[in-house]
């Protein structure tokens, strides 16, 4: 397990992808290395598991890590939750493994979501309604995010635009809509005792997804797929004030390093007594962790 007491940060938001790197078979290929051009990664086949926690080992920063089970809407694959339980338990030092199931998996998306708490050390899990292509407040979705409340891990939800698909020939049937967060109010609402964490800042409803936050006790956000350099004012401002206790650092690795971020993040507007929170303590809480 992590020593939380010696890492200088925790990362809430990286990508896990397959051994291989990439799918090229089913075009998951032409789709990573489009999203690397977007964001100025310096690779063409994103890393692997053991790859991205030798960075983040190097840069003694623990990183929560998952996959995205968008194969239903999307044609790729997806990686095993299961597969990545394994290869993250080799590396639990460091890495904080999350799990992804598409809600449209029903009752056998719940029985594999409590299989992977009880037995195999999943800590959450990871949402993308615009790659899965799905409102979060569907009720399709209710099975799954029941069997996750049982649990009491957080589930965490992609929101704004998202640079899947971007430049490509219809956004590669990538749909913005499903991202609203105020969408996500609901199940705030519906399932107070599940901690939520709506991924980015959201643009264009930067100021939705602060309403939401404000409102709601169980919902957070972290901070991930923008340098801090670009935040938005209006996010730097409650970040200092009404939700300083529920920011979370979040990189979007690989797409963005978490070295990059930090060093955009000591220059950026944020107030002294909030940076320890953002980048740990708030993490550690939301996790139910402790230092020792």
């Amino acid at each position: 397990m992590v020593d939380f007491s010696k890492v200088r940060a925790i990362d809430f938001h990286t990508h896990a992808e397959e051994s291989c790197g990439c799918h090229a078979d089913d075009g998951y290929d032409e789709l990573q290395s489009t999203m690397a051009k977007y964001f100025g990664a310096p690779w063409q086949h994103p890393p692997t598991i053991p790859e991205t926690a030798a960075h983040y080992r190097e840069m003694n920063i623990a990183a929560v890590i998952f996959p995205v089970d968008a194969e239903r809407e999307t044609g790729y694959r997806r990686y095993n939750n299961y597969e990545v339980a394994e290869a993250c338990a080799e590396e639990s030092d460091i890495l904080i493994p999350f799990a992804s199931i598409d809600p449209h998996k029903g009752k056998l998306g719940a029985r594999e979501a409590l299989d992977l708490v009880k037995n195999h050390n999943i800590q959450g899990f990871k949402f993308h309604p615009t790659m899965q292509g799905f409102y979060p407040n569907d009720r399709m979705a209710y099975d799954l995010y029941e069997a996750i409340a049982e649990t009491g891990k957080p589930a965490l939800f992609h929101t704004g635009q998202t640079g899947v698909g971007s430049g490509m020939r219809g956004g590669n049937g990538m749909r913005l809509k499903y991202s609203n967060p105020m969408y996500i109010d609901d199940l705030a609402v519906d399932f107070p005792d599940m901690p939520i964490i709506l991924a980015h800042p959201s643009f264009p409803w930067q100021e939705e997804a602060l309403s939401v936050a404000t409102h709601k006790p169980n919902v957070y956000i972290d901070l991930s797929g923008w340098s801090p350099k670009y935040f938005p004012p209006i996010l730097v401002r409650y970040a200092n004030t009404l939700l300083k206790k529920k920011m979370l650092f979040g990189s979007d690795w690989p797409m963005i390093a978490p070295e990059k971020w930090l060093n955009a993040f000591d220059k950026a507007e944020f107030k002294d007594e909030v940076r320890p929170l953002i980048l740990k303590e708030n993490a550690m809480r939301l996790l139910g962790v402790s230092e020792s």
